[in-house]
């Protein structure tokens, strides 16, 4: 089930919120929580009941494993060690299977020059996220910073619906408190207003701006064969702003769905397009994997307490897990390879003690993310070629455009200037909203520092209400949000 949907809008948050706060009025506060443990997994299998044996068992099998670790008796068979590396080494494999076997055996195929057919395995539903969320929640109870010994309590830890899908990664230890605390069972009206404040604004950025921005991004990546400069970079601005908004969009609303129920989820996005360096980028942008990424790759490989050439390895290999976790490529490998390089250059850079400009370090930040972008978003390589040696060309510099006349927004209205046939939309309206939203992501509040501002009046009403119209005016039941592919 998709938040940009009338089903989960109109039927299903509604419901489950309804029957969760009346069940817990009337006490029964057991049944409440198992309510809404079966309303998350209802939510996602909502999309295919076939996952759903997928992650009840790594449910169950990562409790039990949770369960040895936090076992303070002393007579276990096997060392915490072990029992920690047998459970973080069947979740990667659990993932594996279904994320990179095809991936694997394609490669396998062109090296050897075999012809072994591929699975072409269905990759379930947000095992990507619960599966590095249970992986977190396995290493804490080793460092015995957690324990969990309900499991229906563990079931709503893993499945809580606004954050199953597609995060915030979240920890147990700043979940379930809140879950458990007495007051969070009662309505809280100023939550709720918050809630639907932020929610409505994801849902505004996710079906207004990002799928705007969506039919450019398609058309330069998946239907032109060539593009020339304005269209190359019209490709890539626009799906840098596509994603930004898409992935932005559905944390605003997870982040608002969960307040309903008085739960707050961790802040995953900061104004990433605001920052000056790389490393700053990574302290704004899907925050919650970065803390993941150097919590439980970063700092067990050494971190940067074993000299600078040590650091630069470590940084880089994290971020290539990083990339291969995001997909089952090389373009994802490649991306995470050029966002590690960068950390080593800024580190490096930082050591020496040169510094620029702002605004030249902003220019320097951003294009570098747009162009690492590409890579993400490229089904293949070819893809990527494609896209980059038009933004890097200079001698096909020409205004003609006629790829794009089946993706108008206001239609087709070519006009002549200075004798060349000019699409009004790749000239006129996309860099006008290019340039628009570049001014809104550097210098305006993000959602959650309006949230945090925001009181309940008139004024807050009225965003609410007009961000909502919007939002379901322009619901596109063919949208996904862009992360739920990872």
């Amino acid at each position: 089930m998709l938040f940009n949907s009338y089903e989960f809008i109109f039927a299903f948050l509604p419901i489950t919120f309804f029957v969760y706060f009346y069940l817990n009025h009337k006490r029964l506060t057991e049944t409440s929580k198992g309510f809404l443990v079966f309303s998350s997994l209802f939510f996602y299998s909502w999309w295919n009941i076939a996952y759903l044996p997928i992650i009840l068992s790594s449910m169950l099998f990562n409790y039990i494993v949770g369960n040895s670790l936090n076992n303070d008796e002393g007579h276990h068979r096997f060392s915490k060690k072990s029992i920690l590396t047998f459970g973080i080494i069947s979740n990667i494999a659990l993932l594996g299977y279904f994320k990179y076997t095809d991936f694997m055996i394609d490669n396998f195929n062109i090296l050897v020059d075999a012809n072994v057919h591929a699975l072409n395995l269905a990759l379930p539903l947000a095992i990507s996220f619960f599966t590095f969320q249970q992986i977190s929640y396995l290493v804490d109870s080793y460092r015995q910073e957690t324990k969990e010994y309900d499991f229906l309590n563990y079931a709503l830890f893993v499945t809580f619906f606004p954050q199953l899908i597609a995060g915030p990664i979240v920890h147990h230890k700043e979940m379930m408190p809140q879950f458990a605390k007495t007051r969070n069972k009662i309505k809280n009206y100023k939550n709720i207003t918050m809630g639907l404040f932020i929610f409505s604004i994801g849902l505004f950025k996710k079906v207004v701006i990002a799928d705007t921005f969506a039919v450019w991004a398609t058309a330069g990546f998946d239907t032109a064969t060539t593009l020339n400069l304005f269209e190359a970079w019209a490709t890539s601005l626009s799906y840098t702003f596509q994603l930004y908004f898409d992935f932005s969009g559905y944390t605003d609303m997870a982040i608002g769905a969960a307040l309903l129920f008085n739960i707050k989820l961790p802040i995953n996005f900061n104004s990433p397009y605001k920052a000056t360096d790389i490393q700053d980028f990574w302290r704004r942008w899907h925050i919650t994997l970065s803390r993941f990424l150097k919590d439980y790759v970063y700092i067990p490989l050494g971190g940067n307490r074993k000299g600078e050439f040590r650091t630069y390895n470590n940084l880089l290999a994290t971020f290539i897990i990083g990339g291969i976790w995001h997909g089952a490529g090389w373009t994802f490998v490649f991306w995470g390879f050029l966002h590690g390089m960068a950390l080593v250059i800024y580190r490096a850079w930082s050591k020496l003690g040169f510094k620029i400009w702002t605004w030249l370090a902003w220019l320097i930040t951003f294009n570098f993310v747009n162009i690492a972008w590409v890579f993400f978003r490229a089904k293949e390589w070819d893809g990527a070629v494609k896209v980059l040696s038009g933004m890097l060309s200079l001698d096909n510099i020409i205004l003609a455009i006629t790829d794009y006349k089946a993706i108008s927004f206001f239609g087709n209205k070519p006009v002549i200037i200075s004798g060349f046939l000019i699409d009004y939309n790749i000239i006129v309206v996309l860099p006008t909203l290019i340039i628009f939203f570049t001014l809104i992501s550097m210098f305006s509040k993000n959602s959650n520092e309006f949230a945090l501002n925001m009181k309940p009046n008139t004024v807050s009403l009225s965003v609410i209400v007009i961000t909502f119209i919007f939002g379901i005016i322009f619901i596109d039941k063919n949208s996904e949000f862009l992360y739920f592919n990872f």
